[in-house]
């Protein structure tokens, strides 16, 4: 469908950050859980950032993305508030950093069924994608994102990034430009329950890489490692 309405942008300008690209590398996460393990997540990017400047295009209800986006990892499994696209499956999100980050994984909570989204481009200090371009400017990275089968307990997913393509992000956009419904004409609305992102935050002018926790972590958890938690083919679930 068009986005007419949608033809305003985040900013002006284009931002750096896209000497290489991944346009054709889809990475599709396999994952296993411990029903047992509950992590306290470690090296969240919760408090780094800049909330007030997040931005949603073509989302139903004003600042619904920023809402989602708020939501602290205790509150993780809660499905109220979402974020639900408008006037189809598309949805973009610029969320801005209060420094410099190094990305390593996203963290997202969806329904189990097609208005989950699958397809996720991943574009780098970039104020400037909007849907007038989204589909036509080359992604820092290309996700796909598995849908929990209906069955499955609550759980948050974490996809990890080519870290190498996310050592200086300053800010991050991200186009959901499809769920899993994307070839039934009648699924015209996609739904996002929790979003976080991991790993580390180096304050303006790179002063040593400072590690925040959003919550206690156990000691014995580790960035890519969690006791009880196996990583199949780079991603894992953490369970209620």
């Amino acid at each position: 469908m068009s986005h007419c309405h949608h033809e305003h942008t985040h900013g002006s300008g284009a931002g750096d950050g896209h000497d290489h690209h991944d346009h054709h590398d889809h990475d599709h996460a396999g994952h296993t859980h411990d029903d047992d393990v509950t992590p306290a997540i470690q090296s969240s990017l919760y408090n780094s950032i800049d909330f007030d400047a997040v931005s949603t295009l073509n989302e139903s209800e004003p600042d619904a993305g920023k809402r989602v986006l708020r939501k602290t990892w205790d509150e993780r499994l809660e499905t109220t508030p979402e974020l639900e696209s408008d006037s189809d499956q598309e949805l973009i999100m610029f969320v801005p950093f209060a420094g410099i980050v190094k990305l390593h994984s996203l963290l997202i909570y969806a329904p189990p069924d097609p208005t989950s989204p699958r397809t996720l481009k991943l574009f780098i200090n970039r104020t400037d994608v909007d849907f007038s371009n989204a589909t036509s400017v080359t992604p820092t990275q290309t996700l796909e994102i598995p849908l929990v089968p209906p069955s499955s307990r609550p759980e948050i997913i974490e996809i990890p990034v080519k870290r190498a393509l996310f050592n200086n992000v300053r800010s991050l956009t991200l186009f959901f430009e499809e769920n899993h419904g994307y070839d039934n004409d009648d699924e015209d609305v996609t739904k996002i329950w929790y979003l976080g992102f991991r790993g580390d935050f180096m304050k303006v002018g790179r002063e040593p890489v400072i590690t925040l926790y959003e919550a206690a972590a156990n000691p014995r958890d580790h960035v890519n490692l969690v006791p009880g938690e196996k990583h199949v083919a780079g991603g894992s679930r953490f369970g209620a």
